[in-house]
């Protein structure tokens, strides 16, 4: 590279300014329903465990490293999933790989895991860069100087990445109700309020709850008849052997136990690679778009990899983007996908200089840990030379995680990490994306983290990117797809239609 990127100067990406002194218990309740990010205050950030009372009982926020790895690995058998994020994880995913426990996970994480090995996800290249190809076409036919909002045609992207990777059929039905859904799905599972912080049971009615399970209904009808069109075809064509996620999970057996999964478990882990596959991968690549748009240096740095390392064998291709990849990472460190990891203690612990009693909540916010002051240097700037390989191995192994950690580590995280490299590369060697004039950037959390209000960028060709085809997306649908989307922006402005 021509430019010294450990020299480049950094910026300051939006983010809350915590508060100096803790919210106030009502205070908390309003700022958890509008922006859980906001609630957070300087001492956090700086002490490395804090003590917190909730109503519900004794609670700790964890940044220390050690007691982190001590949680989640050396002890993890005393800390269990604590209420809270069961009920968000477990609104319509219960029998899935996300939330179960015990036995139930063991079993589903042994018949899941090969799947998503790293031989299998180094043979996905050749797809996600059909998908990318088949976005530049819709791209290239839009009318020039176009704005479009990112977070909406990410979406777009990595929903089409997991229809051409897994879902062989396409997702069937129509794209925009199902991503509109999704975001229904979304606000409603992560709205967390004064019943939650009290410990009130799960049987007892929350807001949003007829919403939720209106939505859940729509998700398992659609994913009933992809489970259906497939068995039939399968009863008609015992021959056709298809190599996709769902004929997988419907012929996985656990390889201890020669035990098949119920239908419910398939669906849903249908539903848990559905919602999680796709919308936390769509943000970190909104999120490193916007990253780049607002960063010359690196934007070029990108550029200049991705017309270097593009051409090439597919399966190595996300091995020599590390300039790419350390972007990616970085936006997945100001901004993780996830909002907390949190335990319950089952019994007495010790975690530095704290007693920990059974059923003590024990919270790992990788928001808060990715900005904490002692474990990262000017942890508020966007600086991703903390990931090149010459930097990266100073990095504390649970100062990091984006996909959490220890055995319940993210499966797709191997996934989720190339989809997105390669995309960005891609995208950014393809397309000049800038920042709208006059849009407001801000990170909000409900479940995932994302740019409250879109992202809207102006989309430019590049001279140098050929003409790839016709204005069409298929591959999700089997259908082109309408020359607008819903969360599209006129070409001479910034407001929505």
């Amino acid at each position: 590279m021509s430019v010294d990127l450990f020299r480049v100067q950094p910026f300051r990406p939006p983010a809350p300014v915590p508060p100096g002194r803790r919210l106030g218990f009502i205070q908390l309740l309003r700022v958890l329903a509008r922006n859980p990010l906001e609630c957070w205050s300087q001492d956090f950030f700086s002490e490395k465990i804090a003590r917190v009372g909730l109503p519900i009982g004794q609670a700790f926020v964890v940044n220390d490293p050690a007691a982190i790895r001590h949680v989640l690995i050396d002890n993890a058998s005393n800390y269990r999933k604590d209420p809270i994020q069961r009920r968000v994880l477990s609104a319509g995913l219960a029998d899935g790989l996300l939330s179960a426990e015990g036995e139930r996970w063991d079993i589903q994480r042994r018949t899941l895991a090969p799947l998503f090995s790293l031989r299998n996800v180094r043979s996905l290249t050749a797809n996600m860069l059909q998908a990318v190809d088949q976005l530049s076409r819709r791209w290239l036919a839009l009318p020039p100087g176009s704005v479009v909002d990112v977070v909406a045609e990410m979406t777009l992207l990595t929903l089409n990445v997991l229809a051409l990777t897994i879902f062989s059929d396409g997702l069937q039905g129509d794209l925009d109700e199902f991503r509109g859904s999704m975001n229904d799905y979304f606000r409603a599972a992560g709205r967390i309020g004064l019943l939650d912080l009290v410990g009130a049971p799960d049987f007892v009615p929350r807001p949003g709850g007829r919403k939720l399970k209106a939505t859940l209904g729509y998700f398992q009808g659609v994913i009933d008849a992809l489970i259906e069109t497939r068995q039939s075809e399968c009863r008609k064509n015992p021959s056709d052997q298809r190599c996709d996620l769902l004929s997988l999970l419907l012929g996985a057996l656990d390889p201890a136990t020669g035990r098949a999964m119920s239908p419910a478990e398939v669906r849903s882990n249908i539903l848990t690679f559905l919602s999680a596959g796709h919308e936390t991968t769509a943000n970190t690549l909104s999120w490193s778009l916007y990253l780049l748009s607002q960063s010359d240096a690196w934007r070029a740095a990108v550029e200049a990899e991705a017309g270097e390392k593009l051409a090439g064998p597919p399966d190595t291709l996300f091995d020599r983007l590390t300039v790419t990849r350390a972007v990616v990472e970085e936006a997945l460190r100001l901004y993780p996908p996830i909002s907390a990891l949190s335990r319950l203690a089952q019994g007495p612990d010790r975690l530095g200089c704290h007693d920990i009693k059974a059923r003590a909540l024990i919270v790992i916010s990788p928001y808060v840990l990715h900005r904490h002051v002692s474990l990262w240097d000017q942890p508020d700037l966007f600086d991703p030379s903390r990931f090149l390989p010459e930097s990266r191995r100073t990095i504390e192994r649970f100062a990091y995680l984006p996909f959490g950690a220890g055995p319940r580590t993210c499966i797709g995280s191997t996934f989720a990490l190339q989809e997105a490299t390669i995309a960005l590369a891609t995208l950014v060697d393809r397309f000049s994306i800038a920042l709208a004039a006059g849009a407001k950037v801000w990170p909000v959390m409900s479940v995932t983290l994302r740019p409250g209000a879109g992202l809207p960028m102006r989309i430019t060709p590049k001279s140098n990117v050929e003409d790839v085809g016709r204005d069409c997306l298929p591959g999700v649908t089997g259908e082109p797809l309408p020359a607008a989307l819903p969360r599209r922006i006129s070409g001479r402005g910034t407001s929505r239609s």
